[in-house]
């Protein structure tokens, strides 16, 4: 009976392994399955051809060019407000008034005196002309006239000095006084700021030196203007290098006749320096820095292979290659990143990838 059970067991165990021996090759099967790598999805975009820029970039605020502080040159009541801040104003255009009534007796008072000393002037020159009165006597009347002339033009200007006036040419940009104040000489009442042109002053490395030039275009984008960029003009270039910071100013001319522009905003300056005709771009987001040597995937027959590359100028988002790719490869933009040599890839913007933007003429950077 023992020996009947053995063989029971034995007979079981030799078909359980039989079964088992059966399934190997399907679990092998999909080992290998699971072993082959996916293609890697990624998105490709095609070079293009165009000038490109190289530009040295830097952030300055944005002043006026011209600014005065409006100050009242004699006492009196304000009793006219002929502008507002925002006003545009002409230089030696009137403000403000002030009263004058005191300024305006006081120049009647001097007239009166004035004409009087005239007369007696007139009398003694005849009187002198005759020998009646002596060269003495002759000239102190005259000085006394010529004093009194000086009294009556001093009392005349001051009574002028009632009517406030722009010293330049602008826009009102504060005003400090109000109607019925009592000011005095010394007083600040208005501000007037010139807004043409603007100006930004940038102070750059003197290893740059060489590469700037007054005359040179700059394209100056502002934070709060998004999505546009405005043109200036480098106009002056100081001959000097500050030994203490290392750097040299220069000045940036902005025309003024945008009013969207501010003084006391920020922005951020473009100078181009040097421009390359009809080169081939490819995007910025394909190149692969690696060790100092930039390089990119391109697509052949499904596979991801990396070239190293020779870059020139970036401008606009777009990287000058100079050596190292031809114009009909197409270069991975997205999906590069990890990717392995002559890995397999498959492209998921096979229809778009012709539709690369061309290289545009506005500049924001500059490599070499």
């Amino acid at each position: 009976m023992k020996l009947f059970r053995v063989g029971v067991a034995a007979f079981a165990c030799i078909l359980l392994l039989s079964a088992c021996q059966q399934g190997d090759p399907a679990s092998e099967g999909e080992t290998e399955e699971e072993d082959e790598t996916p293609p890697v999805p990624v998105e490709i975009s095609s070079p293009v051809r165009g000038d490109i820029f190289a530009t040295y970039t830097g952030t300055a605020p944005i002043e006026a060019f011209a600014e005065a502080n409006v100050i009242a040159k004699v006492d009196g009541e304000v009793r006219v407000l002929h502008v507002e801040e925002g006003d545009i104003v002409q230089k030696n255009q009137v403000l403000a008034t002030l009263d004058g009534d005191r300024l305006r007796l006081e120049l009647s008072e001097s007239e009166a005196r004035l004409r009087k000393m005239q007369r007696d002037f007139a009398r003694n020159k005849e009187l002198q002309a005759k020998g009646l009165i002596s060269v003495g006597d002759f000239e102190r009347i005259q000085y006394d006239m010529e004093a009194l002339e000086a009294s009556y033009n001093l009392a005349r200007l001051e009574l002028d000095y009632t009517r406030i006036r722009a010293p330049i040419d602008g826009v009102i940009s504060e005003r400090y006084i109000k109607l019925g104040n009592t000011i005095k000489a010394g007083d600040q009442v208005y501000r007037v700021t010139s807004l043409d042109p603007l100006v930004a002053y940038m102070f750059i490395p003197e290893r740059e030196f060489r590469q700037i030039t007054a005359g040179q275009p700059v394209q100056i984008s502002i934070d709060a203007v998004p999505g546009e960029t405005f043109a200036a003009t480098v106009t002056r270039v100081s001959p000097v290098v500050d030994p203490d910071t290392g750097t040299f100013k220069i000045t940036i001319e902005i025309p003024g006749d945008d009013r969207r522009i501010k003084p006391g905003m920020f922005g951020r300056m473009n100078i181009i320096y040097d421009k390359h005709e009809n080169v081939l771009q490819v995007p910025r987001s394909a190149i692969i820095e690696s060790a100092g040597q930039p390089s990119l995937f391109v697509v052949e027959d499904g596979i991801g292979k990396r070239k190293d590359v020779q870059t020139g100028f970036s401008s606009d988002g777009m990287v000058e290659i100079t050596d190292g790719l031809t114009d009909g490869e197409d270069v991975i933009t997205v999906g590069h990143i990890g990717l392995k040599n002559d890995a397999k890839v498959v492209v998921i913007n096979a229809r778009d990838q012709g539709n690369a933007p061309p290289a545009k003429d506005t500049a924001d950077e500059g490599v070499e």
